[in-house]
């Protein structure tokens, strides 16, 4: 009945069938468990070029004409690179067994088993130093990028660099196209002509700096070619030694020179009230206007303040000369 204390019989039989069950759990593994594989990845062996050959006939035609397939399969230099393509995919006896299976061999693609990371280690592993070598933490890097993203090993569609596309250029705009349309505004840089590229400023494997500049600085960078506005100056302009983009767009502007916005908006934006009236400017100030103003005439404020970027002139305080 209820409230009643069970018999002590149930009791102990009850307790014996939990016991015999747990006994005969403990003697079977398999109980509750996964099956192991029976070829763990580990277990993988290496099978040989000649292998790969046999279903990849077109791939490898194109890898042998690429500088890695001249180095790997004609002139291997050391024992990895005598592996020829497992030298990059890693042993595959597992995909030879089934080409399906996900961990068979190392892919570089986004869509396979393999993690970013883990392909990015086999082309570290020989491109490790030099301009790769600030790869860990870059901006690329932290955005789970490949290096096959940028690279195709497997095919000469570059000149150089074996690169994902035809030119450095066209490889990043692939992912940076909001910089390829300001290439393309009035002012621009002269990369679209030929006679600089992204990397002439970047290093796309890494920088010490956000944007990768291949310097430590905008302004170190820009120096590299505009080395007249390097100074040191007698009289130095501000802005013009903080930053360079404090006044100009690097990739490209709609406004001359490369400035982020027209003369001479771009020089009120600090020079307000001082020395001339910041008085609004109006279309009867300009040349043709009933009350011309040099201030939108010609390169306006600098058509007196020349020395913009610096003086070394005993009287050029207000970078006159």
């Amino acid at each position: 009945m209820l409230g009643e204390a069970a018999p002590a019989g149930n009791i102990v039989g009850r307790l014996a069938i939990f016991v015999i069950a747990l006994l005969a759990i403990s003697g079977n593994p398999a109980v509750g468990q996964t099956a192991p594989d029976s070829n763990p990845p580990e277990s993988r062996t290496y099978v040989g070029p000649a292998v790969c050959d046999d279903c990849h006939q077109t791939a490898i035609d194109n890898f042998a004409h690429s500088i890695h397939g001249e180095l790997f399969l004609k002139r291997p230099r050391n024992d990895s690179e005598a592996l020829g393509c497992e030298a990059c995919h890693g042993p595959a006896s597992l995909h030879v067994e089934d080409p399906a299976r996900a961990d068979g061999i190392i892919r570089f693609t986004h869509g396979s088993a393999t993690p970013v990371a883990k392909m990015n280690a086999q082309c570290l592993g020989c491109h490790g130093g030099g301009e790769h070598i600030n790869w860990q933490s870059s901006v690329h890097e932290s955005e789970d990028l490949a290096c096959s993203d940028c690279h195709n090993p497997m095919a000469t569609l570059s000149a150089r660099g074996l690169l994902a596309r035809e030119t450095v250029n066209d490889t990043c705009f692939s992912c940076h196209r909001e910089q390829r349309s300001e290439f393309r505004r009035r002012s621009h840089m002269p990369l679209l002509e030929g006679k600089i590229s992204c990397t002439d400023c970047h290093n796309p494997h890494g920088g010490l700096s956000e944007p990768m500049l291949r310097t430590t600085s905008v302004n170190e960078t820009c120096f590299t070619c505009h080395a007249e506005k390097r100074g040191p100056f007698l009289f130095e302009h501000a802005p013009v030694t903080e930053s360079c983009l404090n006044c100009h767009a690097p990739h490209g502007s709609n406004h001359e020179k490369l400035l982020i916005t027209a003369r001479p908006v771009l020089c009120q934006q600090c020079h307000t009230m001082i020395g001339h009236m910041n008085d609004p400017l109006v279309r009867a100030q300009l040349a043709s206007g009933a009350f011309p103003d040099a201030r939108l005439i010609g390169r306006s404020c600098q058509n007196c303040h020349v020395a913009i970027h610096g003086s070394n002139h005993p009287s050029g305080a207000k970078f006159h000369r």
